[in-house]
């Protein structure tokens, strides 16, 4: 990640945020695959909060959390899980990493979770979003206080608009980005996703429970002739912003650059960028320019002649 490292806090991780005081007790931790969980569990143990991690079955590997208290769970464990964290004293608690969501007739739910699952209610076969605020909610109600990924790992998101590349995006590309940003805002007041593919303002694909990779490479197999395509990725309306914000990392420029794109634009304060620097670095590489733009800003919004 880009940025000051402070003493004390490992290489790679940004500076812990005032929420990370030490003292505070113990942070908990229910994470999904990918690194960010890792590196908040990390930057958690530097700032003298030592992380308890409820590691999800499928999703996560337990080698990875070995240095910490940790349990493997299925995600209808929720009882357990629950449990396992109020005994260590935990109250702070993040929900984060990649997880797809499962049937619910594959859920198997404990005897605590079915205790909780009426409470959730038929939000559980809505969209993403609709789903997680009912669960942060439920959360609140059992004694928890659930935390944004980014306050406990710092400086996960681009602050303001900016082009972090060498490369600047044209007039055909911000067309496409305006495109974008009307189709993202369409499906994520139905909770549907937070990205699209748009070429010569035409959609190539959207973003559903597939994720962004998937998207990507569906993307690459329709792009046209003629000037590229870009990602957009930004919040839906109305999101909670302590869970599953639209994230980029490396990973992701490799799969735009491999879909043909020419460009990535995302939500400036709204979207999670891991590894900054080296994902900057692999766009630059990859002759891709990276864009935070202000979804608000009328150059984005108004009409276009």
């Amino acid at each position: 990640m880009a940025g000051r490292m402070n003493e004390g806090v490992p290489a790679g991780l940004a500076a812990p945020s005032p929420l990370m005081a030490p003292g505070q007790g113990p942070i908990g931790m229910i994470v999904g695959g990918g690194q960010m969980p890792q590196r908040a569990a990390a930057s958690a143990a530097a700032a003298g909060r030592p992380p308890h991690v409820v590691v999800l079955e499928g999703f996560a590997r337990p080698d990875d959390y070995a240095t910490y208290p940790h349990i493997v769970c299925r995600l209808g464990a929720a009882g357990r899980m629950l449990d396992w964290l109020r005994a260590a004293g935990v109250r702070d608690l993040v929900l984060a990493g990649q997880v797809t969501r499962p049937s619910l007739l594959s859920l198997r739910p404990d005897s605590g979770a079915a205790r909780l699952l009426p409470r959730i209610g038929m939000r559980a076969f809505s969209g993403d979003d609709s789903l997680l605020r009912a669960v942060l909610q439920v959360l609140v109600e059992e004694g928890f206080r659930p935390m944004a990924a980014q306050s406990v790992l710092g400086a996960l998101l681009v602050p303001e608009p900016a082009v972090l590349t060498h490369v600047q995006p044209d007039e055909v590309a911000r067309r496409d980005i305006r495109r974008g940003i009307a189709v993202v805002r369409a499906l994520g007041a139905v909770d549907v996703g937070q990205g699209c593919v748009v070429q010569q303002g035409l959609v190539l694909a959207v973003e559903a429970i597939e994720g962004t990779d998937a998207m990507l490479a569906r993307a690459g197999a329709l792009r046209r002739e003629g000037e590229a395509g870009v990602l957009v990725k930004i919040l839906k309306p109305g999101q909670d912003r302590r869970i599953d914000l639209p994230t980029i990392g490396p990973s992701t420029v490799a799969a735009a650059a491999a879909a043909g794109l020419r460009g990535i634009a995302i939500e400036a304060n709204g979207t999670i960028v891991v590894d900054r620097a080296e994902t900057v670095s692999a766009a630059d590489a990859a002759g891709l320019f990276l864009l935070a733009i202000d979804v608000n800003d009328p150059i984005w919004t108004a009409p276009q002649p």
